[in-house]
């Protein structure tokens, strides 16, 4: 294990190395409000890299500061409504496109575009999608206009009309969308046209949906008790959930399956992983941090990857 500095407002209380996936776990970090930084700390919760995100653009931190880890060991991440950046382990901006219609999540796809969400306070002449290439022009994009303004639909108004808040691009070329507003995550092909919705009456404000080798579909549940929840959509039946959050932990917004099987669960104060009975086998806490008020939900940690020791 690569050994880090410990960051006093970090601690790792539970750890069973014989049953968590090794590793190191990349996330933004928003705890303290004039300071974002992305870090990535080993098992220990100590911090082995950490960038700073400059003065400038401290204010672009929400909703939505996403991360993620590029093949060549590059991060990529989002500044909600400002644009998306990739970044060397020097600090060095590789490459950016800037716009304020992203939020949420982005993606580098494996020819070399990068797809974004848009869901901060959207309307309904907004693409709530947008791919572009290495030189910033759009190349796709998916409008929720031209299949959901309709009932029951059409007047939602929650932080924006459809909230979405996440994007993948699956192995069949489709592309999988979270509308978060609408309940469910709907599955659109290349032509824009929604091939199925998944989750109707299940998911609740659902964020950060990931396609399993099985098939089957993780969430971060976002109402409620904030859980994560598998669904196999075949049967519309839910085959796996995770105990619900404390209080002092929510919102919860990212849920990954880990290679032994495990699932990594973010939330505002913890990130937790956990088996598929349930329980903790390593956990990163804030020390003696409790977020209240309006501006709670957009503090602390948002969405945490566990990177392979073994990459």
């Amino acid at each position: 294990m690569t050994r880090g500095t410990p960051d006093p407002d970090f601690q790792v209380d539970v750890y069973q190395s014989d049953l968590a996936w090794p590793g190191t776990t990349l996330f933004a970090d928003l705890h303290i409000p004039d300071r974002p930084r992305i870090v990535e700390v080993n098992m220990l919760g100590e911090i082995i890299w950490e960038y700073l995100v400059p003065q400038s653009l401290r204010q672009y931190t929400n909703p939505g500061f996403d991360t993620e880890l590029l093949p060549d060991n590059n991060v990529l991440f989002v500044l909600p409504r400002n644009g998306v950046y990739e970044i060397d382990r020097k600090g060095n901006t590789i490459w950016s496109h800037l716009t304020g219609k992203i939020s949420h999540d982005a993606d580098r796809l494996p020819n070399g575009n990068t797809i974004f969400a848009f869901g901060a306070d959207d309307r309904k002449d907004d693409a709530q999608v947008t791919e572009v290439n290495a030189k910033g022009e759009i190349v796709w994009s998916w409008r929720a206009r031209d299949h959901f303004d309709k009932a029951p639909y059409k007047d939602i108004n929650d932080e924006g009309w459809s909230h979405t808040n996440a994007v993948s691009r699956l192995a069949n070329g489709n592309t999988l969308i979270s509308p978060r507003n609408f309940n469910f995550v709907i599955e659109v092909n290349p032509q824009g046209s929604v091939v199925r919705t998944i989750g109707e009456g299940i998911f609740q404000a659902q964020h950060d949906p990931e396609v399993l080798p099985n098939g089957n579909i993780l969430v971060a549940n976002h109402r409620v008790p904030h859980r994560a929840v598998e669904l196999d959509p075949k049967t519309g039946n839910v085959v796996w959930q995770s105990q619900g959050f404390e209080r002092e932990v929510t919102p919860v917004r990212d849920a990954d399956r880990l290679p032994n099987g495990n699932t990594l669960i973010t939330g505002t104060t913890k990130i937790v992983e956990v088996t598929a009975r349930g329980e903790v086998v390593w956990q990163l806490t804030l020390k003696g941090v409790t977020f209240a008020g309006r501006e709670a939900s957009g503090l602390g940690f948002y969405k945490a990857d566990r990177i392979s020791a073994q990459r």
